[in-house]
Parts: C-alpha cells; structure tokens; sequence
C-alpha cells in the first residue's frame, strides 16, 4: 500500500492539471503534444455522471466537479509526505517544466510526496531560453545536486533509488499506474482541453497571460498555439479512437477512481 502512494499521487495531479484553463482556482497550462514522458513545446475527479447530451458552457463542468473534489484530493496528499532520511535528502533540486504539462506535473507530485524541497524554473515554450544550456529540449528537466536527469519516469525511478537504496526499484503495481497515466490519462486530456476553436482560444488566453511570456509574444502564443493544439487534440483523438471527448475523460477518472 505504502509504495502505491506516489502513484495515486501522479494520477491525481494528472487529473488537477487542467482545473484552472476552465475557471478553476490551480494555475494550469495545456497538455503537451510531446513524447511519452516529456513535454516538448505547445496540456477529472472522483465518479462523475455521464456526460449531458446538453451543450454546457466552456469550462462549467470541469470547475464544478474539480472544484467539488479539491478538498478531498488536497486531504489524502497531505497524508502521503513521506521524507527520506536527512542522509539521503537531494540539497539542491531544480524543476524546469510547463505548470501543467502532465509529465511534469508527475515529477512535482514525487517531489511533494516525498517531501523534497525544490525551485521551480518556468520555460518559455518559444523560446525555451531557460534551457538552452541543455541538448535536452523537453520538459521536464530536473537538476540534482548539479546533475540532469530527464524523461518524467526516468527521474522518478532514479530518485526512488536514491531516496530509498534498499527497496525495489518500483512495484508491479506503481508501474502499472504510470504506465496508465503516460499511455492513456495523458490522451484524452487534450481532445478536451481543445475540443472546440473556442475553448482552444479560451485555454490559451490563460496561457498567454499567466505563461512565462514578453508582451509581444502573448497575441501570438494565444493565436498560433490555440490552432495548432486544435489540430493536435483531432489527431488525438482519431489516433485513440476517442469518439465522445467527455465520455472518454470521465471513465478514465472513474478508472482510477474505483482502482
């Protein structure tokens, strides 16, 4: 049970990323369109009722229903901290990410569960000035000790080893929920991020004010990146032969839920 925790902490992040691109309290950005387990550039709650046949205003269920569970989500993190020996503690951690690209978002919850103190570097996804240094060009980047590690299961599984030398690397179980997370979660978050032009340019009016971003590269991040993840949440969505967005996104939830 106790190693199962991390992973019940990565699906539910995964699960919060999206709350505040449709009016919810948490800062969020979209579902990245990159690798399995990073993020490249220009991403769903305890049981949820099936989806109305009603149009329902952009945003208005997913801050309802977030917004009905956020207590109860915040409640069982805040009892999964476990901190590793003061020995074995990583001293100087940095987070390179988007705030809510999924991967990222799943090094952040092992992090917090483990009680690992760290600083958060934003990338600008134009410019990806903040990571120039590194031949790496997705997120997220994590520095330890002066170190990189990259890939989001990669850097789990290393400092899983560090913090804890004497146990398994990971369990069947944990492995199985990441590996749901990264093959599926992670899909049916962008069909319905961007499910119409204007929800794409909804999310992406968020994005464009909250995101590291000058002045004058807001009215393009806004624009350019709305169609561009409007097309990439139809790719999705044929790909995964998701027919309805809404549907597809509560019996993932549920999935977990119930798990």
């Amino acid at each position: 049970m106790r190693s199962l925790r991390p992973a019940q902490t990565l699906a539910l992040r995964s699960l919060l990323s999206a709350r505040a691109l449709h009016g919810a309290a948490s800062p969020a950005a979209p579902a990245a369109a990159g690798g399995a387990r990073g993020c490249a550039p220009l991403v769903p709650p305890p049981r949820l009722p099936p989806p109305s046949s009603r149009a329902v205003p952009a945003g208005v269920a997913g801050a309802v229903s977030f917004s009905l569970t956020f207590a109860t989500v915040a409640a069982a993190e805040a009892k999964a901290k476990e901190r590793p020996p003061t020995d074995l503690l990583p001293q100087n951690v940095v987070l390179y990410q988007y705030q809510a690209c999924p991967f990222c978002n799943k090094v952040r919850a092992f992090l917090d569960y483990h009680d690992i103190p760290y600083k958060v570097v934003e990338v600008n996804p134009l410019s990806k000035k903040e990571i120039k240094w590194s031949d790496y060009k997705k997120v997220p980047i994590l520095t330890v000790d002066g170190e990189q590690l990259v890939d989001s299961s990669d850097i789990i599984n290393i400092l899983q080893h560090r913090i804890k030398p004497d146990d398994k690397l990971t369990d069947e179980d944990e492995a199985k929920w990441r590996r749901w997370v990264d093959e599926h979660l992670v899909h049916v978050l962008s069909p319905n991020i961007y499910r119409t032009t204007s929800e794409a340019l909804e999310s992406f009016d968020y994005i464009a004010k909250h995101g590291n971003f000058s002045f004058t590269e807001r009215f393009a991040v806004k624009y350019a990146g709305a169609a561009a993840m409007y097309m990439v949440s139809k790719k999705l969505k044929k790909k995964y032969n998701i027919t309805d967005e809404r549907a597809s996104l509560y019996d993932a939830a549920n999935t977990w839920f119930q798990a």
